[in-house]
């Protein structure tokens, strides 16, 4: 097991007073079968009027705010603990051929309709011949579904370059298809539409991924981000196959979940609407996740 603190900060500045700031967010981890959150808290300055914090559809920490009082800035810090254990899978499930990971198809498999929504087409992930013919070199018939899974992912990996600059958080997976390359979100969506092409069950993930300064060099606080990578549906199970094609692994003890849906829309950390007159405005957001001793 593996302890975190978890530090997020979401800072907006603006040109001119808002009058009115109105939004939700995803920053509190799921409470999980080998993830515990010890500790959790979020404090939104100005303080809002309204703040209110409940489960969503997906089963997310999802929480309301409504900031009445004019501000030329606004800022959203979340701090949590949280204690995690690699994941363990079924190997008879890792086994089964990937046709089987498809419940609009075997409807009548344990867990079945739970999964069925994750394997059908989301705003933000659409299917596409491209996506069916880039999944279909990895899903061939009779593979096991952990293979399968598991070779989509290096693929992406080899395949796609890491640019930041490439895409933004509102590019398609057509998009991210043709340039190759992308960030985890786009990574992510692309894994996504290509199972979900074959009527593969599978949800997209947010939260953190706990890194190391390179060799000689001390952490930085602050200068991690909010990851992304997506779980697949292990046949006949309850159990998803958490897979991160940006950097070519399964999912292990250094992951903390924050939320899951069907793509990045259902979990975005923070989004909302904001009444004003001003002409422009900044973002800065400052991750911190650093090893706690057990």
């Amino acid at each position: 097991m593996k302890q975190y603190r978890v530090w997020h900060r979401t800072a907006y500045t603006y040109s001119d007073p808002v009058e009115d700031s109105v939004g939700t967010f995803h920053l509190t981890p799921r409470e999980l079968v080998g993830q515990q959150v010890r500790a959790a808290d979020v404090v939104v300055s100005p303080g809002p009027g309204d703040l209110r914090r409940e489960v969503d559809y997906f089963g997310n920490w999802s929480t309301y705010f409504h900031v009445t009082e004019p501000h030329e800035a606004l800022t959203i810090e979340s701090s949590s603990e949280v204690a995690v254990v690699a994941p363990q899978y079924d190997a008879d499930a890792l086994a089964l051929p990937w046709e089987l990971a498809r419940p609009l198809h075997h409807p009548d498999q344990e867990g079945a309709w739970r999964a069925a929504e994750f394997a059908m087409p989301s705003p933000r992930v659409a299917q596409s011949e491209a996506t069916a013919k880039y999944g279909a070199l990895s899903l061939t018939p009779g593979r096991p579904i952990g293979e399968a899974a598991t070779d989509l992912m290096h693929r992406i990996f080899t395949d796609f370059d890491y640019d930041g600059t490439a895409t933004t958080v509102t590019s398609t997976v057509a998009d991210a298809l043709e340039k190759r390359a992308g960030v985890c979100q786009d990574f992510a969506h692309v894994a996504l539409a290509c199972l979900r092409s074959h009527g593969v069950a599978a949800r997209y993930v947010s939260g953190y991924l706990a890194t190391q300064p390179p060799p000689g060099k001390e952490r930085v606080f602050g200068a991690d981000a909010s990851h992304a990578w997506l779980a697949v549906w292990l046949p006949g199970t309850d159990e998803w196959l958490a897979i991160d094609p940006t950097n070519d692994q399964w999912a292990n003890d250094r992951y903390v979940t924050v939320a899951w849906g069907r793509d990045y829309g259902d979990v975005s950390p923070v989004r909302g609407i904001i009444f004003t007159e001003a002409k422009t405005s900044t973002l800065r957001v400052s991750v911190d996740v650093a090893p706690l001793e057990p």
